[in-house]
């Protein structure tokens, strides 16, 4: 009885070539495969002078992402964040930080997957994205910057509205 146990768990294993089950091979699927620092930069065009200025820094944060496909099923995901502050006219530094991920995104409808690559990748690279910046401007002789958490849902429908909103002016 015990053998016939372990011959009925072996079987239902070995439901098919790859030793997936069929049912689960269609499911909806995310992974991350690997996060890194793309690129980044700091400049301090007006040292050492400007760290003489004590008027308060205005702060201007810049983002952008970006998403292409690799491999069957494999997205290389860009978030680029770009924070610039300024006394006076003058700039105290630039900081330009492009944290990247590879995404394995697997059976997911095309107008799911766009949400995929616009929200979901960019939260999970923005933490980083986010210490890379601080880390950057403390090292560059400032006070830290620390970015508020950011609505990237709330960003993703507001671009859609505005390309609705184009179409209807072409239309």
């Amino acid at each position: 009885m015990a053998e016939d146990k372990k011959k009925k768990a072996t079987k239902t294993k070995k439901s098919n070539a790859k030793g997936v089950d069929p049912s689960q091979a269609q499911q909806p699927g995310f992974a991350i495969e690997k996060l890194y620092l793309k690129d980044a930069s700091v400049e301090v065009p007006n040292a050492p002078e400007i760290f003489t200025n004590r008027e308060a820094p205005k702060i201007g944060i810049e983002l952008n992402n970006t998403a292409k496909p690799l491999a069957d099923g494999f997205y290389d995901v860009s978030l680029q964040v770009t924070v610039t502050s300024k006394q006076d006219d003058k700039v105290a530094f630039l900081v330009e930080v492009t944290q990247s991920g590879i995404f394995q995104i697997n059976n997911i409808p095309e107008e799911g997957l766009e949400m995929v690559l616009a929200i979901t990748c960019p939260n999970i690279l923005f933490p980083y994205a986010r210490e890379a910046v601080s880390d950057m401007v403390t090292k560059s002789g400032f006070q830290p910057v620390l970015l508020n958490p950011i609505n990237f849902e709330n960003l993703y429908l507001q671009q859609k509205q505005q390309q609705t909103q184009e179409q209807n002016k072409n239309d």
